[in-house]
């Protein structure tokens, strides 16, 4: 084979592993958005190395270029750092999947993400404008004794936001346990061709947008605001994450391209119990927030909007590189 035909086969092979390899070691942002969208998976890096080695040690027999055989030297070099290096302690292991690898196993599925925000949020909009111009519209999602405790709980001379009795401690338990059972069922649901994650999504966005309508309307907005503007940043974004994660796995099942169906579920099923990792650390932070300071109603709404928007602000704005920001300004004997 000569060399411009062994380059065009596999040149796309060694730029993939370059840009995976850049992701890895730290980059631009522009490199690094170039790098994410490969979606590469680290659990096939190791094939793609012995490749690589194969490759170089086919360079050297047929006598290739100087050039070519010290790229493919220098790219088997990297690949060896990042394969045998000294695997990291598991609170990095686990820091570096929080701020890195699970950002980018989100964008990695940018589309099922677009698709349950909308499905969430789309819904939670109408119900809160068609509240205010039917106000007897919660009777409809809500029996007269939910709508009663709910307009006690947040009552603006209430001593405590969202709920009536229970200590801090109880109440964390309690979200902790509604919250995660709410994505878990999300995510499962995504089984049944996707269909059961829409309609979770649906439902959660009717109830919400209708709550929120309906205590606007009679004037309890304020406290009602208060409540959920700190805990719903990693709330919410959860509950949309568990959506996208359900979609995707329903895509798997309906398209599995050139694979078997049972394969693509598979790799649905890994990707899905990634993302719900992610997902079950950010309900542990809402609840937290949700038990210890939502509640709270002393603090007056400047207060709780400007915390609420340094939650947002953090939870936007994610690196995708596990040697980018905190990571890379730690010792590397850690």
């Amino acid at each position: 084979m000569k060399q411009e035909q062994f380059v065009a086969r596999y040149q796309q092979e060694w730029q993939d592993l370059e840009h995976w390899l850049l992701l890895r070691a730290g980059a631009s942002r522009r490199t690094r958005r170039k790098a994410s969208a490969l979606a590469l998976d680290d659990t096939a890096f190791p094939q793609r190395y012995r490749r690589l080695c194969q490759q170089l040690a086919l360079a050297r027999e047929r006598g290739y270029s100087p050039q070519l055989v010290q790229r493919l030297q220098q790219l088997m070099q990297q690949g060896h750092s990042v394969l045998y290096r000294t695997p990291p302690t598991r609170w990095r292991g686990a820091l570096e999947f929080l701020v890195a690898d699970f950002p980018l196993l989100v964008r990695s599925q940018a589309r099922s993400m677009w698709v349950a925000l909308a499905m969430f949020a789309l819904p939670a909009l109408a119900c809160f404008v068609l509240a205010q111009v039917y106000p007897d519209l919660i009777h409809m999602v809500m029996d007269n004794r939910q709508i009663a405790e709910m307009e006690r709980m947040y009552d603006p001379a209430a001593e405590r936001l969202g709920r009536d009795s229970g200590t801090d401690w109880m109440m964390f338990g309690h979200y902790i346990l509604n919250n995660i059972s709410i994505a878990l069922r999300t995510f499962a649901s995504g089984l049944l061709a996707g269909l059961g994650t829409l309609l979770v999504l649906l439902f959660n966005g009717v109830i919400i947008g209708s709550v929120a309508g309906h205590l606007q309307h009679i004037g309890h907005g304020d406290p009602f605001w208060r409540f959920v503007a700190g805990h719903g940043a990693f709330e919410l974004t959860a509950i949309v994450i568990a959506g996208g994660a359900g979609l995707q796995l329903g895509m798997k099942l309906l398209a599995p391209g050139r694979r078997s169906r049972l394969d693509a579920l598979v790799e649905g099923g890994r990707i899905g119990a990634r993302l719900c990792l992610g997902v079950a650390f950010m309900l542990l932070v809402a609840a937290f927030i949700e038990a210890f300071w939502s509640s709270i109603a002393e603090v007056p709404a400047w207060g709780k909007f400007s915390v609420a928007g340094v939650l947002w602000a953090c939870l936007l704005y994610t690196s995708p590189s596990p040697r980018d920001g905190l990571l890379s300004r730690m010792p590397s004997s850690a």
